[in-house]
């Protein structure tokens, strides 16, 4: 088969394309013929060989990918054949060879896609729509919210808005550009800007009048991130969930008592284990996909051999969406 392989960590140029042996499943296990396999913001962190805390970096060489959707083709000891040629989904970890035309995962870690669901939306919603669910179970969003998306275009972001928008609450999106910021209106984001303006925060306020916004999902951080919080009213709530400018949102006590503000991180081992587990926010976000009640945007598939470009696209903020990859 043909799969990305790292031997070195360093730029998206490090990713190679070449012929690797096929892989045969374990016991407990499947063969996956991959038809999508999502890139995340982590896989360009770990290729870039910055590692620590709960994501240790890998041994090399390894082929990048941790989410896959496509059919089973074999399946191990242990497994019933009745997976043979189901459309399945599956998180196979932080660098867990996903970036292939075949890829192993564990039978217990499958959801078979539903009928009419992409593979793309499916692998959106295994991953990014996972974590989605934990920012949403700390953030706990009422109607009574004016709620303000940092990335609102982005894999995360876009969801955030749609389900803002469902619960009633007033949407403030932020996106990088006029293409951008005209998708986060048309997801239902009643206020929707371009943080490349350097006025954004005074647009906000002007459109807001006498509203203030009650709470912050910020996962930019750096000079965007920090002027979202100054957006935030009296009483009002903030959680991080990363910062793809390169460095985190400063907040300080005196922002907390001074405002009486609640401030956490709405991701990581304590979220996710009052939540349920990685298993039922994962069910969660299934769910919401085959219901309709959430609907991810994907970008444009690029091809596997192309996964550096996709990497460089996606440190950039040149992607909309779920940023896949198709063999």
């Amino acid at each position: 088969m043909r799969a990305i392989r790292q031997h070195e960590f360093g730029p998206a140029e490090t990713l190679v394309y070449q012929e690797v042996p096929d892989p045969s499943p374990g016991e407990g296990s499947v063969r996956i013929r991959v038809a999508a396999a999502g890139v995340h913001l982590v896989d360009t962190t770990i290729r870039a060989g910055i590692g620590g805390g709960p994501m240790p970096l890998p041994e090399l060489p390894m082929t990048p990918g941790r989410e896959v959707a496509g059919v089973v083709d074999a399946v191990g000891p242990g497994v019933s054949e009745d997976w043979l040629g189901r459309r399945v989904v599956a998180h196979l970890g932080m660098a867990s060879g996903g970036y292939a035309e075949l890829a192993v995962a564990q039978v217990e870690s499958l959801y078979e896609i539903p009928t009419g669901v992409s593979d793309g939306a499916a692998v959106a919603m295994i991953g990014t729509g996972r974590t989605t669910m934990a920012v949403l179970h700390s953030a706990a969003i009422t109607a009574d919210d004016v709620v303000l998306v940092t990335a609102a275009a982005g894999g995360i972001g876009n969801l955030l808005v749609q389900h803002a928008r469902n619960v009633g609450a007033t949407v403030v999106g932020l996106a990088g550009g006029s293409a951008k910021v005209d998708l986060v209106r048309g997801l239902g984001a009643e206020i929707a800007v371009d943080y490349t303006q350097e006025d954004w925060p005074d647009q906000v306020r002007a459109l807001l009048g006498s509203r203030q916004v009650t709470l912050v999902l910020d996962s930019v951080g750096g000079p965007v991130g920090q002027a979202s919080l100054d957006l935030l009213g009296a009483g009002g709530r903030v959680y991080f969930f990363g910062w793809s400018a390169g460095e985190s949102t400063k907040i300080s006590q005196d922002d907390l008592w001074a405002r009486s503000l609640t401030a956490g991180v709405a991701i990581g081992p304590a979220v996710v284990h009052r939540a349920g587990g990685l298993r039922a926010l994962e069910r969660r976000a299934m769910d919401a996909l085959a219901s309709g009640e959430l609907i991810p945007l994907v970008n444009p598939p690029i091809p596997l051999s192309e996964a550096a470009s996709a990497h460089t696209a996606l440190v950039t903020r040149a992607t909309i969406g779920k940023v896949i990859l198709t063999p």
